[in-house]
Parts: C-alpha cells; structure tokens; sequence
C-alpha cells in the first residue's frame, strides 16, 4: 500500500520560514517522481515544486522562486520542500504526491500524480 504522509505545516508570521516533510511507503523511491501542490479555500490546487532528480533540475512555480526549496533524503524515503520568506498568500493546505516516472512528462498537474497525502496547513500570518 502506497502511503504518503506530510508533516511539518503550522503557523508562522510573515517572513518566516517552515519545512515541510513528505515520507513515502510503499513505493520504490527512486522510481518516482514526489511532488509538492498547495490548495487555498476556494481556490483550485496548484503545483508548487516537484524533484528533479529524474529530470536534471527541480521545477517550482514561479510563485516560490527563489523562496521554496525541494530536497530529498532517499535513505529516508523523504522529500522535503524548505519554505523560507512566507507571505500570507502562501496560506494553504500542503499536500505531497508521488507519479511512476515517466508515466507522465513533465508532472505539474495535479492530474499527473497517482498517490496523495492527507496534506498539512501552513498558515502565515501578517
């Protein structure tokens, strides 16, 4: 059974940072490609980050440039996105998902992924 769990997420002011953590089971890990999407009240989910170990670099949206880091720990089954200067429009439900690589292209839809977390709230005030 596959299993994603995230950690990580709580409240924190404006300019703070958070680390968000995604443990994965039940996958081989290196097959798979982890992704980071985000989901705000009444707004659709929208991909943040995914790991670029397949592809030579990682993808973030343009949103969290600059600001977002995605890492991995594959001793741990872990991917990690490390969320520095938070703005309250960063305010979301934090959700990791995990997609056989090569089963899509490019993996920046929510649609692309196959297994999700239960997601986390990151909350940033101002």
């Amino acid at each position: 059974e596959v299993q994603l769990v995230e950690s990580g997420g709580g409240l924190v002011q404006t300019g703070g940072s958070l680390r968000l953590s995604c443990a994965a089971s039940g996958i081989t890990f290196d097959d798979y490609v982890i992704g980071w999407f985000r989901q705000a009240p009444g707004k659709e989910r929208e991909g943040v980050s995914y790991s670029g170990s397949h592809f030579g670099s990682p993808y973030y949206a343009d949103s969290v440039k600059g600001r977002f880091t995605i890492s991995s720990d594959d001793a741990k089954n872990t991917v990690y996105l490390q969320m520095n200067s938070l703005r309250p429009e960063d305010t979301a439900v934090y959700y990791c998902a995990a997609v056989l690589f090569g089963k899509r292209g490019l993996p920046t839809m929510p649609g692309d992924y196959d297994y999700w977390g239960q997601g986390t709230q990151v909350t940033v005030s101002s």
